[in-house]
C-alpha cells in the first residue's frame, strides 16, 4: 500500500524550498551589485605627520638622558615614579636618569657650575628666571620648534596664557611650564557675614572696611590679649609685595628697566602702611597665619595653593565650620583684582639633536593629561593643561577653594621675564619686610621705594 506524507510536512518542505530560493536570489543579487561597483573599498591608511627634526626613530633607541630636579619628599617620589613609568613605556626605549638637588638654590648653583663641563644635565626643572639667565648665556635650547613640530609638538592653546607667557625670552621659548602656583588672599566668609559684610572685598576701600571691622570686633570683647588682632595678618614675602604693586596698577618694570619709585607703587605701599598704622593689619613673629585664620584671629591671610590642604585641616582641628574663600588682591576702582602666578619650568640644554629631542619627548609625556592630573592630586597645584580639568571633576568637588583659584586664573599675572629677577625679588622681599619691621611711617614709603629702585638697577647690571 502506498504511503502518503502528512500534510504539514508537505507544507514545510514547500516553505523551506521557497526560502532557500529567496536567499539564493538575494545573495546572487548582492554579489552582482558588488561586482558592478568594483572591489570592496578599504580604509585609507593614516599618514603620520612628518617631523621637522631629521632624527630617525632608530637614533632614539636606548638613548640615555640626565634630568636634575629641585625636589625632595612627595614631589620627588612622584617624579621618580614618572621616570620609572616613562622608562618602561616609551616607544623609543629612551632611558631617563634622575638626580635630585633638594632645592632650587642648590640646583641653580649645581647646574651653573656644570655648564662648562660634559657633566651638565640634558634637562632640569628650574625657576623661569634661572632659565632666562642660562638662555642669555647661550646654552639653552629654544623650544619653539619642538612645540610647533607637526609630529612631536603640543597644543599650546590648551595651556593658559599666564602659564605659557612666563618662559618667553623675547621671541623665543627659553623653557616650558613644569609647575604653576599662585599667591592670593584667603577670606573668612562666615565671620565676615557676622561682622555685617555680605561679599568679598573687590576694591581696596572694601578691604580696608572689612579689615578694620574685624579689628574693632576684637576691641569689643572681654579679652584684652586679642585687641591687636582681627584684620589682615601681614605677609612680607616678595611675591606678596609684588602682588600688591600690581593690584594698584603699578609694578617693578617700566620700558624694560626696574622702576619702583612710581606713583601707583607709592599709593600701594602707603595704603598698606596706613592699614597697619590704624591697627587693621597686624603682625606677630610667633603667629602661624593658618592657625590664626582657623581661630578667627585674622579675617584675611595670604596663602598659595600648597597651603590649602593645611588650612582645611586647621579648620577641622579647631572645630571651625566657617566657610572661607580664595580671593585676589584687591585694587582701587578701575583695576581688577590680582593673583601672582609662579612656579618651575622645564629647561633643555644644548647637546645633540637626538638628546634634545629625547628630552623634549619626556617633557611632552609629562604634559599628558594623565600625568598632569596626578601632579594636581599630589601637589595641589594648577593643572598645566585646561583639558586636564576633565579628569579632575572629583578633585574639584572635594577641594572647592582650589577650584576657586582655578577660576581666578584670568586675573593671574606673571613675574618679570628677566634673569636679574632672581636677586631683585630677594631685595624686594627684604625691603618690604624692613618697611614693617622698623615701623616705617606711610610718609616714608617713597624713600623706601627709591632705595629699592637704586638697588634693583645695581643688581641687574
Amino acid at each position: 500500500m502506498k504511503k502518503t506524507l502528512p500534510l504539514f510536512l508537505i507544507i514545510s518542505f514547500i516553505l523551506t524550498a521557497c526560502n532557500e530560493a529567496n536567499v539564493t536570489a538575494i545573495a546572487t543579487a548582492a554579489a552582482s551589485a558588488t561586482q558592478s561597483a568594483g572591489k570592496t573599498p578599504t580604509a585609507e591608511p593614516v599618514v603620520e605627520a612628518a617631523s621637522m627634526f631629521e632624527v630617525p626613530a632608530e637614533a632614539l633607541k636606548g638613548l640615555e638622558i640626565t634630568v636634575w630636579t629641585p625636589w625632595y619628599g612627595i614631589e620627588s617620589d612622584l617624579f621618580n615614579s614618572f621616570v620609572n613609568d616613562f622608562n618602561m613605556e616609551n616607544e623609543w626605549g629612551i632611558q631617563v636618569h634622575l638626580q635630585d638637588k633638594v632645592n632650587f638654590a642648590n640646583l641653580y648653583e649645581s647646574v651653573t657650575a656644570s655648564l662648562p663641563t660634559e657633566a651638565r644635565p640634558d634637562l632640569v626643572i628650574a625657576l623661569p628666571e634661572h632659565a632666562q639667565g642660562w638662555y642669555a648665556d647661550g646654552v639653552v635650547t629654544d623650544l619653539t620648534d619642538y612645540v610647533d613640530d607637526p609630529k612631536y609638538g603640543i597644543d599650546s592653546g590648551d595651556i593658559p596664557f599666564v602659564f605659557w607667557n612666563q618662559d618667553l625670552a623675547g621671541g623665543t621659548r627659553a623653557a616650558f611650564p613644569a609647575q604653576r602656583n599662585a599667591q592670593f588672599l584667603l577670606w573668612n566668609e562666615t565671620w565676615a557675614g557676622k561682622l555685617g559684610f555680605d561679599s568679598a572685598p573687590h576694591l581696596v576701600e572694601d578691604f580696608r572696611e572689612q579689615t578694620c571691622g574685624a579689628q574693632k570686633s576684637m576691641l569689643s570683647d572681654e579679652f584684652a590679649e586679642n585687641d591687636s588682632l582681627g584684620g589682615w595678618l601681614v605677609n612680607t614675602e616678595a611675591i606678596t609685595a609684588y602682588a600688591w604693586l600690581l593690584a594698584f596698577g603699578g609694578g617693578v618694570l617700566e620700558e624694560g628697566n626696574y622702576r619702583f619709585l612710581a606713583p601707583k607703587n607709592i599709593e600701594s605701599f602707603k595704603y598698606l602702611r596706613e592699614l597697619s598704622e590704624s591697627g587693621c593689619a597686624w603682625q606677630s613673629a610667633s603667629a602661624d597665619p593658618i592657625t590664626a585664620f582657623a581661630n578667627r584671629e585674622a579675617l584675611f591671610i595670604t596663602a598659595n595653593l600648597h597651603d590649602l590642604p593645611f588650612v582645611t585641616r586647621a579648620f577641622a582641628g579647631a572645630n571651625n565650620t566657617d566657610t572661607w574663600q580664595v580671593i585676589p588682591f584687591p585694587g582701587p576702582a578701575g583695576n581688577n583684582g590680582v593673583l601672582t602666578v609662579f612656579g618651575s619650568s622645564y629647561v633643555i640644554f644644548d647637546s645633540t639633536e637626538q638628546e634634545q629631542l629625547a628630552a623634549w619627548l619626556f617633557v611632552r609625556w609629562l604634559l599628558d593629561n594623565e600625568q598632569d592630573a596626578r601632579w594636581v592630586e599630589t601637589t595641589h597645584l594648577f593643572p598645566l593643561r585646561t583639558s586636564t580639568l576633565d579628569l579632575l571633576g572629583d578633585y574639584e568637588k572635594t577641594h572647592p577653594q582650589w577650584a576657586q583659584a582655578v577660576d581666578l586664573l584670568p586675573e593671574g599675572m606673571i613675574q618679570p621675564q628677566l634673569a636679574s629677577w632672581r636677586t631683585v625679588k630677594v631685595m624686594l622681599g627684604d625691603g618690604f619686610t624692613h618697611m614693617y619691621r622698623v615701623n616705617v611711617s606711610s610718609g616714608q614709603v617713597a624713600a623706601i621705594l627709591a632705595q629699592m629702585e637704586s638697588l634693583a638697577r645695581d643688581l641687574s647690571k
